[in-house]
Order: structure tokens, then sequence, then C-alpha cells
């Protein structure tokens, strides 16, 4: 799985994923839970005018690992919801198995289109406050 496609099933939906990843259970057979749990990881930035990196601080995630056939399934979402991480792992673990692929590419590119909207929707916000201190 790609790094986009990951970034996209982080930032998914919670509802729309967990209704979808429901499908591939069936599909993908016995499935063994590896891992699940919520914890702290450091977000690290990097200073712009140093260059130099630092801990911005602290971000709440939860975090699923499942494993089917010798694979293993990941998934890791800002938030307590341990169901939402549990369904982001098996819909890359049926990418990696190549159960319901189509299905999964569908899902991944609509989530991704919807998040770039909302993204553009955001920016155009900003945009819209942006101040030419050049006019004062």
């Amino acid at each position: 799985m790609t790094d986009a496609t990951l970034s996209t099933l982080a930032r998914a939906d919670a509802a729309r994923l967990k209704h979808f990843a429901e499908t591939l259970i069936e599909p993908l057979g016995d499935i063994e839970v590896v891992q699940s749990r919520s914890g702290l990881v450091m977000l690290p930035m990097r200073d712009t005018a140093q260059g130099t990196a630092f801990h911005l601080g602290e971000v709440l995630v939860s975090e699923a690992h499942i494993r089917a056939q010798g694979r293993i399934g990941y998934g890791m979402r800002r938030g307590t919801d341990l169901e939402a991480a549990m369904a982001m792992a098996l819909v890359d673990l049926a990418q990696q198995m190549g159960v319901s692929t189509k299905a999964c590419a569908a899902f991944c590119d609509a989530e991704a289109a919807a998040q770039q909207d909302a993204d553009t929707q955001v920016l155009r916000k900003v945009e819209a406050t942006r101040v030419d201190m050049e006019t004062f």
C-alpha cells in the first residue's frame, strides 16, 4: 500500500471506513488481532528558519495490527477510535492479499477526492482572510 493510500485511510470518514471494512471481513477469512491500542506519539516538526527538527507535542492515536495468512494489516488514526483503526488495518490487509482490490481502490479514490474537496474549501476560507500588508 502506498503512503498516499495510508494517508487517505488515516483521514477517511470513520463511519464510511467502518462500513466498507465490514464488507471485507468475510472474504479475508480467519483474522487474528495482533494488537489494538491507543497511545501517544510525538509530533515532529522542522524549524523553517534553522532547519532543525523538534517535537511540537504529542498526538493521541489508535493503532491496530491484524494478521491473516502470514500477512499483517496495519492501521493508525488520530484519536481513540480503535474500530476505525481496525477498519483501516482490514483495508490494508485486503489490499496486501489481493482481496476486493477494485472495491478497495474505489473506496480510497472516493475518500481521497472527498478529502481534496474539503481541503480546497478550507484553503479558500483561509485565502479569504489573507491580508496584503503592502496595501496598508
